[in-house]
């Protein structure tokens, strides 16, 4: 009887073939009339499961988060077993290396120390971050500013505008104060732009009662937050993509966000989206 090796479909006769891997012939034949182990027939129903959960990542998710997706379905997996199947199917996170020039930072108006490092921000609406990125439509820059509450890493308001300007920066503190209705004291922390530091945009503090707090001279870290939703955000939604008009930007803007509020797994607060986290802590929801 003969087999072929399917490398290069030569034809090696049994007895050859188990000579090599020093198996007996017997043996051979009786794994090959043998089905499926239990074993392999569960990799495969996981496998299709793990499929399920990276696409529900958009791609994007390794196997830590498959994992915890996986365990929010009800199904009770190991991440070794997980990053087995992963590899086996071909799957695996996906980032790139997105590097963020800056522009010049201006002065700013006045000075503001940095009032977080000891804050309590066991719940929400005690602490919101602020921060600006550009994006380019048709080959011309847009500036996107977000606000972000930390305590469930929620996207609360967002603003895209053309100029990088304390105009932009209120207009996101607005969509989020319309969506979330924050008490009194709230802090409000960005680093030291010179759209942050505008008698405009402290006046809106002080409208509302809210504190502000900005970044120590020299010091990204203290927004990292911040930092890292933006580099989640052009990695995972916009990597690769091109708009032609504003329209489009904004969509995809929505669309990305959506998916970070409600789906997108985040290992800072137990692998869970930020809008069940709220839920969880039983929180109102802010924007969808």
């Amino acid at each position: 009887m003969f087999c072929f090796i399917e490398a290069n479909r030569q034809v090696i006769p049994v007895s050859v073939m188990c000579e090599r891997f020093k198996v007996s012939r017997s043996g051979f034949y009786a794994w090959q009339g043998r089905g499926p182990s239990a074993r392999s027939i569960d990799d495969t129903r996981l496998g299709e499961l793990i499929q399920h959960a990276h696409a529900a990542g958009r791609g994007f998710y390794g196997s830590p988060r498959v994992t915890w997706h996986l365990r929010r379905s009800g199904v009770l997996v190991g991440r070794g077993r997980v990053a087995r199947l992963m590899r086996q199917a071909g799957l695996q996170g996906h980032g790139s290396g997105l590097f963020r020039s800056r522009l010049p930072l201006l002065k700013f108006f006045a000075k503001v120390p940095n009032r977080i490092r000891e804050l309590d921000v066991r719940a929400q609406d005690r602490l919101w971050h602020g921060d600006v990125t550009y994006l380019k439509v048709a080959g011309a820059w847009r500036y996107f500013a977000v606000v972000m509450d930390r305590f469930s890493r929620r996207i609360v308001g967002w603003s895209l505008s053309t100029q990088r300007t304390a105009t932009l920066t209120i207009d996101a503190l607005r969509h989020a104060i319309r969506h979330r209705k924050p008490a009194q004291g709230l802090h409000f922390h960005s680093d030291r732009g010179i759209e942050y530091a505008a008698l405009d945009f402290k006046a809106k503090l002080r409208q509302h009662g809210f504190i502000q707090s900005m970044n120590r001279p020299a010091s990204m870290n203290d927004n990292a937050h911040m930092e890292s939703f933006f580099h989640s955000l052009k990695v995972e939604g916009l990597y690769k993509k091109t708009f032609a008009c504003d329209q489009q930007l904004s969509e995809a803007l929505v669309d990305y966000i959506q998916f970070y509020n409600q789906q997108r797994l985040h290992s800072s607060i137990g692998y869970l989206p930020p809008a069940a986290f709220e839920r969880g802590n039983l929180t109102p929801t802010g924007v969808h």
